[in-house]
């Protein structure tokens, strides 16, 4: 009887924490339903939520089309230097299989070691995204392919070069007559080949998944508290949501950094509207633990760190006396709130995001065409 008040007491709520004590094992048994009977989590007024989802299983179909010839040819082209000025920069020199298909640094580092201004984000589940790089500035996977090439602190190619460049490698010309049916090489087959491998750059299973799939015992109760708090305490699921943790839109969270040095007016540099000042696509979580450093400008590397500003309500900017009319001063979305997380419950979010990472697939680099 003690138990079933516990567990109705947390489903009418849908908030809160639970210690990790007994009522741990009644989280267990909440969660160990269908998503469709799980606790309605805790998102503000108009916000079109999903629910948390596994993605699709990989499978004999994926094995497939990995060997199709558009995506072979994309696969070489994005592990190919030769798209670059100096024919020193890959794709993959930022989006490494190795490193969760990101770099690993702050920020990236392209021809000349030139830095940009953002950190990479990884390659994973590319194809399930509606906008790319952090300011949506890019709505195809054609479009996102083209601009680092050409972009002068990344590879820096002049793109009036780039047919020729690889026409005249001979050994490309069996890969685009097997993915066209022609050896005629343009820079559509090109970007379009690429966009047909990047699609193919999945996530693996993490234990989170294979939970949702009905194995309860591949969350530890820590985990499945955590997983609780982030659907509903910590207010995650305002952002971070359906199968691949990500709302898709635009926020600001505090990180602007207005007339500092880190400057970055993020999405408002593509619309110029004033109401999107500081707002930068919403990163999916999944391999979270996988794609440090975090943030927009990769100044953050410690997700504890990260954990305890979401805590304490993010910066919250206020305008000093000549910036009061300043139209373009950012507001820090009113999604933003401060939690009270005590130490444990921390510590058992950081343990669900544990548990929605997996290791990357290995990728056999290609041998390059001469």
């Amino acid at each position: 009887m003690k138990q079933l008040v516990v567990i109705a007491a947390v489903v009418m709520t849908g908030i809160g924490s639970v210690a990790l004590t007994e009522q741990s094992g009644s989280l267990r048994e909440i969660y160990s339903r269908p998503t469709s009977q799980w606790p309605a989590p805790t998102v503000d007024a108009g916000v079109q939520w999903k629910e948390l989802e596994a993605l699709p299983k990989p499978d004999s179909s994926r094995i497939a089309l990995l060997k199709d010839p558009q995506v072979i040819l994309g696969k070489t082209l994005f592990f190919d230097p030769r798209l670059s000025a100096s024919n020193q920069v890959s794709c993959s020199s930022c989006h490494d299989p190795d490193l969760s298909w990101a770099d690993g640094r702050a920020v990236s580092l392209g021809h000349d070691h030139q830095q940009g201004k953002r950190n990479t984000q990884s390659l994973l589940n590319v194809a399930r995204m509606e906008t790319f790089f952090w300011d949506g500035r890019a709505r195809s996977l054609q479009q996102q392919a083209i601009n680092p090439i050409s972009t002068h602190h990344e590879m820096a190619e002049d793109l009036t070069k780039l047919v020729p460049k690889i026409r005249a490698i001979k050994g490309y010309h069996p890969l685009f007559k097997a993915a066209y049916g022609s050896e005629e090489v343009s820079m559509e087959g090109i970007l379009d080949a690429i966009a047909a491998f990047e699609e193919t750059i999945v996530s693996r299973s993490n234990r989170f998944d294979e939970f949702v799939r009905g194995k309860y015992n591949s969350l530890t109760d820590e985990e499945i508290e955590g997983l609780h708090l982030f659907r509903t305490k910590a207010r995650c699921m305002n952002c971070h949501f359906g199968p691949d943790f990500s709302d898709q839109q635009f926020h600001n969270i505090g990180l602007t950094y207005y007339g500092r040095k880190y400057e970055d007016l993020g999405r408002y540099q593509i619309t110029k509207k004033a109401e999107d000042v500081g707002k930068f696509r919403t990163p999916s979580l999944r391999d979270v633990m996988r794609t440090r450093p975090w943030m927009h400008n990769g100044l953050f590397d410690d997700m504890d760190g990260i954990i305890n500003m979401y805590n304490n309500g993010m910066p919250q900017p206020k305008p000093q006396p000549h910036q009061l009319k300043d139209s373009l001063f950012p507001k820090t979305d009113p999604l933003i709130k401060k939690l009270d997380l005590t130490a444990a419950e921390r510590k058992a979010l950081q343990a669900f995001l544990q548990a929605i990472t997996a290791a990357p697939f290995k990728v056999q680099r290609p041998e390059l065409p001469k």
